[in-house]
């Protein structure tokens, strides 16, 4: 029996990436995955791939009309979720996110998939999970939200000033909706995830941010990693699996660090 058998899963930005790993990885252990993702093409190819329960469904993180799209379909389908990965984000919108070289509109771009999404997507799952009066009025309820922060909301990243911010904000974000259902006794658990660098399209990006060398950036920041290696995609897919299962019953508010140590570094 899998670690998540027969929970109902969805997992945003799941085309690419530490969202595809994560999507894999749940239904591997038995979940029935919704892939919510904005690029038709790689939502469809994924779900293909996992095949059994997998459905693809195209999704905006920033349309609140969206949301409410998204949870009536897996309603219709699966019925209440169990599971909801705030995965999607994005890095930029240009090369160099220092603070003088970052334009408002930037700024803007970045808050609203990373943290105006996330906001959208607690809300509306939380709604989702305590449907039918949830635990709080003695029904059916409870669920784990994961939300995919980064190593940047825990240090200073000068250099991604606004996806930096945004990433605080999940972390600040994730500790509040974690209280607030732990007081309301919806069994709903809330916690945040902070890959450091990781082997995806995401790490290659910021790699190549400034038209610099990538490789040369690679080699640069792997020396900096106390474990002396990028992590991979899977690495961070696993400790989702971990809090999104029962296994973590007794964990909320939490900001599990996935970076080989990078972020209690000294010298």
């Amino acid at each position: 029996m899998g670690r998540v058998e027969g929970k109902i899963a969805i997992v945003t930005g799941a085309g690419t990436g530490i969202g595809r790993a994560c999507a894999t990885r749940l239904a591997e252990e038995g979940a029935k995955v919704t892939i919510a993702e904005f690029n038709a093409e790689s939502g469809q190819a994924v779900a293909e791939a996992l095949g059994g329960d997998a459905v693809f469904i195209q999704h905006d993180v920033r349309e609140e009309a969206s949301w409410r799209d998204l949870m009536a379909a897996v309603a219709s389908r699966h019925g209440r979720p169990d599971i909801l990965v705030n995965n999607a984000g994005i890095l930029a919108t240009e090369d160099n996110q220092s603070l003088a070289q970052t334009e408002l509109a930037q700024w803007r771009a970045v808050q609203a998939v990373n943290v105006e999404g996330v906001f959208l997507g607690c809300k509306y799952g939380v709604a989702a999970m305590t449907a039918n009066g949830g635990r709080e009025k003695g029904g059916l309820g409870g669920g784990a939200i994961v939300n995919m922060s980064s190593i940047a909301g825990l240090v200073g990243t000068p250099h991604l000033l606004a996806y930096g911010a945004s990433k605080g904000a999940v972390r600040q974000m994730t500790k509040s909706v974690a209280i607030d259902c732990a007081r309301k006794g919806l069994g709903i658990r809330c916690n945040s995830v902070h890959p450091g660098v990781i082997h995806t399209d995401m790490g290659d990006q910021v790699m190549a941010l400034g038209n610099n060398d990538a490789a040369a950036k690679w080699a640069e920041r792997l020396v900096q990693i106390p474990m002396g290696e990028a992590g991979q995609a899977v690495d961070v897919a696993n400790c989702i699996l971990f809090l999104a299962s029962d296994e973590a019953g007794f964990i909320t508010g939490v900001s599990l660090p996935v970076d080989g140590g990078s972020s209690v570094r000294v010298g």
